[in-house]
């Protein structure tokens, strides 16, 4: 009976090496905000994540991670794009949430223009990663767009 050779050789799915995915956060802090408003997203969101003079350059998406008593203990930026559009992918929203443990999750992306009003992609997305989230049991909370001047909010418009 002839043994079997196992040999390293790179596959058509991975061709030069194996890809491994690693999401680090400290969930133990105690002085974790809690987010009750789309106005403290937005607050939160001009403070941390977009410093002064970086919300009118370019569009980015990213997510709000908390939990169960809207908690927020991280956040992810999930993609960067032109000045007028970014691609999401749900898969790269609930695989960071999954892995985070999230109970719940918030939206938010820029647009540069500064314009705020969604467009129907943004509302026809915004459906689709609820759905995503009821199945997942993931509840997302809000879709917030930020611009210089203002911002929208899905739920205070009764849009999700």
């Amino acid at each position: 009976m002839a043994k079997n050779k196992f040999t390293r050789v790179p596959s058509d799915v991975f061709p030069s090496c194996m890809f491994e995915l690693q999401v680090t956060y400290h969930r133990k802090s105690l002085n974790r905000k809690k987010i009750t408003s789309a106005d403290e997203v937005a607050e939160f969101a001009r403070t941390m994540i977009y410093p002064e003079g970086t919300i009118e350059y370019v569009e980015q998406f990213y997510i709000l991670l908390l939990d169960r008593s809207n908690h927020l203990f991280a956040w992810k930026q999930i993609s960067v794009g032109g000045i007028s559009a970014t691609f999401t992918d749900p898969k790269v929203i609930f695989q960071t949430a999954l892995l985070c443990h999230a109970s719940q999750i918030i939206l938010l992306h820029n647009h540069p223009s500064g314009n705020v009003k969604p467009s129907s992609a943004d509302i026809e997305m915004t459906k689709k990663l609820k759905k995503g989230g009821e199945l997942l049991e993931i509840k997302v909370l809000d879709h917030v767009i930020l611009g210089k001047e203002g911002f929208y909010s899905f739920g205070e418009e009764g849009v999700i």
